[in-house]
């Protein structure tokens, strides 16, 4: 049974609506939309809550009757209502699990493919519409910040924004490699190959966060755009790139119709990726606090995608399988999302 305090959750939306009330409030606008947002999110779980209590006990009701008069009809009416409950009630019980700041976020997801050319590059075109897929499944906002084209087929790498409430929250948990086993549609002999992709997943920044870089340890370059961005991103010199020299971070944008507007956009994916950076420093703290010993390997292969000799997606991580390949990167990934959700978040 999940732990969810209602008086607590009220309480903070109370605090939050005297802070609105607050002279100034409205004059830092990044701050105050921030706040509302949080808001607003708050709101939805608490809403969410009520409406699931409100189901429960119209299935108790329905069950006392049952108890005093059976209707195999009302029976059979009562089992689906009671499904639909237990969907509703799975899907909170994991949004209840999301309760750091960050997690509320919008997400920034890369992906880039391993080596193998043409055949990572296509499975990363494959992962890429699986995300998209499961985006707009969520009624999540996309957009794209990077993308490159690959060679022949495929993605060299895609960049894109996710938009809405707990987009990171739920997508943290597909940072790592992922790895698909298949007989090659661009083996002429019909063999069977494995193919790598890399995901990376960060919370986007905003103006609410404090991260400063100093203009000294980055490095700005700018190129022509290229890859699926319109005639105009394909004749302008407006692409930005950016290094951060000690980390070692890249990022790069090509998604704005100017040089500055890219700029702006690729410093806070560069602040995202930061920002990520100090969450994960903070979790293996925190893991380690806790006497656990198992820290988290950000890198590391969790989840393969196996199409031949069988079929079957296995994450490494939590043991939750499925042979529904197809439907898993046509974007149905909520069965791993929750598995690690619950395995890994809390308590």
């Amino acid at each position: 049974m999940i732990h969810f305090d209602l008086e607590h959750k009220l309480k903070e939306i109370k605090l939050i609506e005297e802070e609105m009330m607050a002279d100034g409030f409205w004059d830092d606008h990044a701050l105050s939309q921030s706040t509302i947002q949080k808001m607003n999110q708050l709101k939805k779980v608490v809403e969410t809550y009520q409406s699931l209590k409100d189901s429960f006990d119209f299935m108790q009701e329905s069950i006392d009757m049952l108890k005093e008069d059976f209707d195999e009809e009302f029976f059979e009416s009562a089992v689906v209502e009671y499904k639909e409950i237990k969907e509703k009630y799975d899907a909170f019980s994991v949004l209840v699990l999301l309760s750091e700041d960050y997690d509320q976020r919008n997400a920034i997801l890369e992906i880039h493919p391993g080596a193998g050319g043409t055949e990572s590059q296509d499975f990363a075109s494959m992962i890429y519409r699986m995300y998209t897929r499961w985006a707009q499944e969520h009624g999540y906002k996309i957009e794209v910040l990077n993308y490159l084209d690959g060679e022949e087929a495929g993605i060299k790498s895609v960049s894109i924004s996710i938009k809405g409430p707990f987009a990171y929250g739920y997508l943290k948990s597909e940072k790592g490699v992922h790895r698909l086993v298949r007989i090659s549609p661009f083996d002429s002999s019909g063999r069977r190959h494995t193919s790598f992709v890399s995901v990376e997943v960060s919370p986007e920044f905003d103006d609410s966060i404090e991260i400063n870089i100093n203009p000294e340890d980055i490095n700005v370059d700018t190129m022509r755009a290229t890859g699926a961005g319109g005639q105009h991103i394909n004749k302008t010199d407006s692409a930005v790139r950016i290094t951060h020299k000690e980390s070692g971070i890249v990022v790069q944008c090509q998604s704005g119709r100017s040089q500055i507007q890219n700029r702006e956009e690729a410093m806070r994916m560069l602040k995202s990726k930061l920002y990520q950076r100090e969450i994960e420093e903070r979790e293996n703290e925190r893991r380690a606090l806790k006497g656990d010993q198992k820290l988290i390997e950000w890198g590391s292969q969790i989840r393969s995608y196996v199409m031949h000799p069988y079929s079957m997606v296995k994450d490494h991580r939590t043991g939750f399988e499925t042979s529904q390949v197809d439907d898993v990167l046509d974007g149905d990934i909520d069965g791993f999302i929750e598995a690690y959700l619950k395995e890994n978040v809390g308590g």
